[in-house]
């Protein structure tokens, strides 16, 4: 069991932050309403999306862990939050279309004149914020929400999508997925891993959020017929199943299951390097709050889920008062660890001493 303790910082809302022995956190960056992190470490920037119309690029010139400077590119885009970066381009999944910008081997000043590659998103604002990231086999999978609670799914709703990297055409890669905000791939098995948000309004402990493993296409994860887990939505008693997989994890409900990252660095210890790193963004309509924390499930040899625990908590209090919201989590190229969180306009930057 891991030792705790308390994260002292000159900030009132850092006051109770706890990590394991031996690791620090502190603010990298300000930026609005901060949310999914694309590392360009190759131009010492990490690029920042928003669910409102601006990416960011925060400045890291030698890679030391401390901003030198932030800059607003863009502030008109529709819900930029799925960003990925790969061979000098930066992909944007907006609400309603895949766009990208080339950038080449210099830090932009601003960003025009995208490229779009597809512009056939389902737009629609509810679970209208995407997830993007480029797999081992080269593909760019994106999230596409239910546009509803609980409801029937058309076309790509409720899917995570793979685009072919020379065609850009997509293909639905899983299906019956009601919200994911967060995914990577195990490093080991090349699977992907991505967390799914549980149906609201079926009460407080009821249905669980998701961890899930899709290791091929074509897959379906349960939406609608489950609202989450095992959990049977009342609406789709009577539809005929799917053949349905089940999460590889059980969260607790509401919790908010976001970014999902697995850590390659060399500078935390080999323990963090044997399981995957979640978001938990929080509740926002529990009766008690949930969530609020960066969770640590560690791996065995075959890649199950051994236990879930703790590695920062602290943004809820026993007073139930939030002070913030963490959103998706990456490895900045010194070996730590960023975090953003969209609440308090921040992205954090995650440190260990030995």
């Amino acid at each position: 069991m891991l030792i705790l303790f308390i994260l002292l910082s000159s900030s009132p809302s850092w006051a109770d932050l706890r990590l394991p022995v031996g690791f620090s956190l502190s603010e990298f960056a300000h930026i609005p309403g901060a949310r999914s992190l694309a590392p360009a470490p190759e131009i010492g920037a990490v690029f920042v999306g928003s669910r409102g119309s601006a990416i960011h690029m925060i400045v890291d010139h030698n890679h030391d862990g401390k901003a030198d400077n932030v800059i607003r590119l863009i502030n008109s885009l529709k819900v930029p939050n799925g960003i990925a970066w790969k061979d000098g381009y930066l992909y944007v999944a907006e609400q309603h279309r895949l766009i990208r910008f080339h950038i080449g081997d210099q830090r932009p000043k601003k960003l025009r004149s995208p490229e779009v590659l597809f512009d056939k998103f389902p737009d629609r604002r509810w679970h209208g914020w995407r997830y993007a990231k480029f797999g081992p086999d080269g593909g760019l999978y994106i999230s596409i929400g239910a546009p509803c609670n609980i409801c029937s799914l058309r076309g790509q709703e409720g899917t995570i999508l793979r685009f072919d990297p020379t065609s850009w055409v997509p293909s639905i890669f899983a299906k019956g997925v009601r919200n994911s905000v967060g995914f990577d791939f195990d490093p080991i098995t090349q699977d992907l891993i991505f967390s799914d948000n549980g149906a609201d309004h079926m009460g407080d402990d009821l249905p669980p959020d998701e961890l899930n493993r899709a290791p091929l296409g074509g897959l379906h994860f349960g939406y609608p017929y489950f609202g989450g887990g095992d959990t049977r939505t009342t609406e789709f008693l009577r539809h005929q199943l799917p053949e349905n997989r089940l999460p590889i994890h059980k969260f607790q409900a509401h919790v908010a299951p976001l970014g999902v990252h697995f850590y390659q660095g060399k500078r935390f210890p080999e323990y963090y390097r044997q399981g995957v790193f979640v978001a938990q963004h929080g509740s926002w309509n529990r009766s008690i709050p949930v969530g609020y924390q960066i969770s640590f499930l560690a791996f065995d040899h075959y890649g199950k889920v051994l236990k879930e625990e703790a590695f920062i908590s602290g943004w809820l209090n026993a007073e139930h008062d939030v002070s913030g919201r963490p959103v998706d989590l990456t490895t900045w190229a010194d070996g730590r660890l960023l975090i953003s969180d969209d609440s308090e306009d921040k992205v954090y930057i995650v440190d260990y001493h030995k």
